[in-house]
């Protein structure tokens, strides 16, 4: 749990999301906010050797950085205004393998499961893997709620328009995401409602995860195909 002060932290960084108001507050940043999301996190790892193991990830490389990247951005704002950390699973990159990711902020406490930004090989595998098996993927979570993502307005190339999966294949992102109480975050219950959600999605997650963890790569005119459709899907958005 995070004490008020940090809650406070957030409100007014969100406020004042300047160098000059965060520099001078840093080392309450790191106290208040930066050790205790460190160890929530060894706790949430403790709930994932139970049911996600090949989830748990060292605090130092599951907690993103407060900084944000503002190179491609029009929003020049230096900081983000929530603290996240995200539970990839080994042996995939964190963006493109499904996971688990939560974040806590002074409006709400963010939690998703699922895969964000895969890339152009891993959607084709996806993609692929849901054609067969959409039915696994049609029933909402009553703590998750139902599936979410960015979509693209066509089928894919190579994909039948009329499959039965059509709408779960035109999808680029597969993640289910819920917004919970900002009292949460100052609750003795925070490790244990990120746990549960965490792991009734785990089958999900997994799920996502086994078309990407296969030895043998998509054929080569498939990986060609998304690629394609990757580039094309910035003007169907």
């Amino acid at each position: 749990m995070f004490s008020p002060d940090a809650i406070t932290f957030l409100k007014g960084l969100e406020k004042n999301n300047t160098r000059e108001w965060f520099q001078p507050r840093k080392e309450i940043f790191d106290s208040k906010l930066k050790a205790p999301m460190f160890e929530l996190c060894e706790s949430i790892n403790a709930e994932l050797l139970k049911f996600a193991p090949e989830h748990i990830t060292e605090p130092k490389n599951a907690v993103y950085r407060i900084y944000r990247d503002t190179r491609f951005s029009t929003d020049k704002t230096p900081y983000k205004n929530h603290i996240g950390a995200m539970f990839p699973r080994r042996g995939l990159d964190k963006n493109w393998g499904a996971g688990y990711y939560f974040h806590v902020s002074a409006k709400e406490v963010g939690i998703a499961c699922g895969l964000y930004g895969p890339g152009p090989e891993q959607l084709v595998k996806v993609r692929h893997f849901l054609a067969e098996n959409h039915k696994l993927f049609r029933t909402a979570n009553k703590l998750m709620g139902s599936l979410q993502g960015a979509k693209l307005q066509r089928m894919p190339k190579g994909f039948d328009p009329e499959h039965p999966a059509a709408d779960l294949i035109k999808m680029k992102q597969w993640y289910w995401w819920v917004e919970l109480d900002p009292k949460l975050a100052t609750s003795r219950q925070l490790k244990s409602e990120i746990a549960k959600r965490f792991k009734a999605m785990a089958p999900m997650v997994e799920l996502l995860n086994k078309p990407l963890l296969g030895k043998r790569s998509a054929p080569a005119q498939f990986a060609a195909r998304d690629r394609g459709d990757a580039e094309e899907s910035g003007s169907d958005e």
